[in-house]
């Protein structure tokens, strides 16, 4: 027996020694897919973000930092290139695997209609006139640094191009959130079943935030509202509500004088209505086509900035857009 001793000493010091199962590192291009990923590691981990506050994933310039947390991360999801237009490059250089969520089967996604086509050339022509030198500076810059080709896309919105902002479906992020419990499952089997207790929790949430959602909406259906940019379009079909129009037919696009004169137009036909903007900066145009008229400017943020990222945050960020429309529509007459 005192011969053992040393060798169970020996035994514990190494078991003192190893390292703990070490937390799958799961970084997210922006703050939806990390308040979905959050809810599945709750409890194992905590997922980072790459776009801080007030990013656009438009057109982000990644920092020092940034790079660097791409390359250490175990995991990556992103929506894909129709959204962050500054990911694809660095991603190609990337050891581990990454997700472009915009690709999952079993997702609902919307296109771009043709509606909005006459209006899109008049600023494209405008913008043309406007920023034809500084465009072309762009390109060439992006062609210099070595940027792919195949990921040359519209992400102002052209009709026909994809409707990248499909984290507000719940259908949709559902299928996220299994794609990350299965991933995560496979990464560290050891939680496994965690995984799969935390994807049915957010299922269970996610139904029950939806009936009340769908519930404080309803008698709202009919009221007019105005977007800066087409950045609700899958919230909408989801809940039976469609704005009125659209400031600008792109993030980053400024709308041309043909299309802000009908814009002007259509909110003075409308009557007391709400524009609803976009943070981190309420857009001058959307202050001067509401000048003098019955209209009630109000921020919606479709990214949820400034959620905590937990297990409740996806259905936080439901409910924010909720509140936020009802708090400006249930006023209309």
């Amino acid at each position: 027996m005192p011969r053992l001793l040393p060798l169970v000493a020996s035994l514990l010091l190494t078991a003192t020694l190893l390292p703990a199962q070490a937390e799958v590192k799961v970084l997210t291009s922006i703050k939806p897919l990390q308040l979905i990923a959050a809810a599945i590691q709750d409890g194992t981990g905590q997922p980072a973000v790459l776009l801080p506050p007030g990013a656009s994933p438009h057109h982000y310039a990644l920092r020092p930092s940034d790079l660097r947390q791409v390359r250490e991360a175990n995991l990556v999801y992103w929506i894909g290139p129709d959204l962050e237009t500054f990911l694809p490059a660095v991603l190609k250089e990337r050891q581990g695997p990454s997700v472009a969520v915009q690709e999952l089967p079993g997702l609902h996604l919307r296109r771009f209609g043709a509606e909005h086509a006459h209006e899109h050339g008049e600023d494209a022509h405008d913008e043309a006139h406007a920023h034809g030198d500084e465009h072309e500076h762009e390109h060439e810059h992006e062609h210099e640094q070595g940027a792919a080709p195949e990921y040359a896309h519209d992400h102002d919105h052209r009709p026909g191009s994809l409707d990248a902002h499909l984290w507000l479906a719940p259908a949709n992020a559902r299928v996220i959130a299994a794609r990350l419990a299965a991933d995560l499952s496979q990464a560290d089997p050891a939680n496994a079943s965690r995984y799969a207790a935390n994807l049915k929790t957010f299922d269970a949430a996610l139904a029950t935030k939806d009936q009340a959602v769908r519930a404080q909406l309803a008698p709202l259906a009919s009221k007019p509202y105005f977007v800066f940019h087409e950045a609700f379009d899958y919230f909408e079909e989801a809940y039976g509500l469609s704005h009125r129009g659209v400031f600008a037919l792109g993030a980053d696009v400024q709308p041309g004088a043909r299309h802000v004169a009908a814009m002007r137009e259509e909110l003075k036909a409308a009557g007391p209505t709400c524009v609803f903007t976009e943070p981190p900066l309420q857009p001058k145009i959307a202050t001067t086509l509401s000048s003098g008229l019955p209209v009630t400017l109000v921020e919606l943020d479709p990214l949820g900035a400034r959620i905590p990222a937990n297990a409740g945050g996806y259905a936080q960020l439901l409910q924010n857009v909720t509140d936020t429309l009802s708090g400006c529509l249930s006023k209309l007459p």
